[in-house]
């Protein structure tokens, strides 16, 4: 990518796409362009082909989605897979339109069977049921890494996609309603600790494992790729390893200073036993993470602590 060429971070504002937009102006690239939700919808189609029509930039990354944890997927699944799957269709689409060659889609690893061999390679995409709980998520992702592919062999556009393991870090959502597990669980260890709670509940078992990634070490291999001009089929992003949730749970507690009994609620779902990424393929492509867990759990609580501490009653 020249340092002058207009990129376009569709979801600016979130925590990868704010980590992709920090990445590159730090990395000197000058004309990088972001709307607001309020400044353009993406499930609008027309208002997107239109802007991507005017504005025309040489880059596409498409950060923008609908996220949640388990329990919003489960509830809002028809908001899970329209939102996701109308940000993807308009903007791929309206690239393609506008002549866009270069784009670059974010998918999940949740797009993967619910029982996978592990770790899991890029092959294994449907080979098997997906996970219920957010399969509604899981197909609009797919369909997002179906749309670059074919786009690719019809019209010859070099749209790639990227499969991010669980992300973590600044940016991060804590609204207990709606967040992922490590940062519901900051919040929840952090609120535990001013109550000077005895002990701390957390959802499911503790037994699933879990793979998590610094939002850093993401935003390093999106744009790594587009630099390097990558146009094959899509490629894992993960750190390689993975560990328990009860283990991630002594990880919060130890960075958040909570000194209380942990108890696991079996009631609730623990959804996948496990999601661990093969990222063989990233790594001979030149990516590999970085950012240890510890620290990038301290890095997220530091976060935490100045943008959204503040704002809790």
């Amino acid at each position: 990518m020249n340092k002058t060429a207009k990129i376009y971070v569709a979801g600016h504002r979130g925590m990868v796409g704010s980590g992709i937009t920090r990445l590159l102006k730090s990395r000197g690239y000058e004309n990088v362009i972001t709307r607001t939700h309020a400044e353009l919808d993406l499930l609008n189609q027309a208002a997107v082909h239109a802007f991507l029509n005017t504005e025309k930039p040489d880059y596409i990354f498409i950060a923008a989605a609908k996220v949640g944890g388990i329990q919003a997927n489960n509830i809002y699944r028809a908001d899970f897979i329209y939102q996701n799957l109308m940000i993807e269709c308009n903007l791929t689409h309206g690239a393609y339109q506008a002549g866009i060659n270069n784009l670059m889609s974010l998918g999940s690893s949740c797009i993967y069977p619910r029982d996978c061999p592990q770790p899991i390679k890029e092959e294994y995409l449907l080979t098997g049921p997906l996970e219920q709980t957010n399969e509604p998520y899981a197909l609009a992702k797919i369909a997002g890494i179906k749309l670059c592919e074919n786009y690719n062999r019809q019209y010859g556009t070099k749209y790639v996609s990227v499969m991010p393991t669980n992300l973590y870090g600044p940016g991060d959502n804590y609204d207990l309603n709606n967040s992922h597990v490590l940062p519901a669980l900051i919040r929840k260890a952090h609120e535990a600790k001013l109550r000077k709670d005895p002990h701390l509940m957390v959802w499911g078992s503790g037994k699933p494992r879990r793979e998590f990634l610094h939002v850093d070490d993401m935003a390093r291999a999106c744009v790594q790729l587009m630099e390097q001009g990558y146009d094959g089929s899509f490629v894992n992003i993960g750190c390689g390893n993975d560990i328990t949730i009860r283990e991630l749970v002594e990880e919060v507690v130890a960075v958040v200073g909570f000194e209380g009994e942990l108890q696991f609620d079996t009631s609730k779902p623990d959804g996948t036993p496990q999601k661990l990424l093969d990222v063989s393929k990233a790594n001979a492509l030149g990516w590999k993470a970085e950012i240890a867990l510890r620290p990038g759990i301290q890095d997220a609580y530091n976060w935490f602590l100045e943008h959204v501490a503040p704002t809790l009653k």
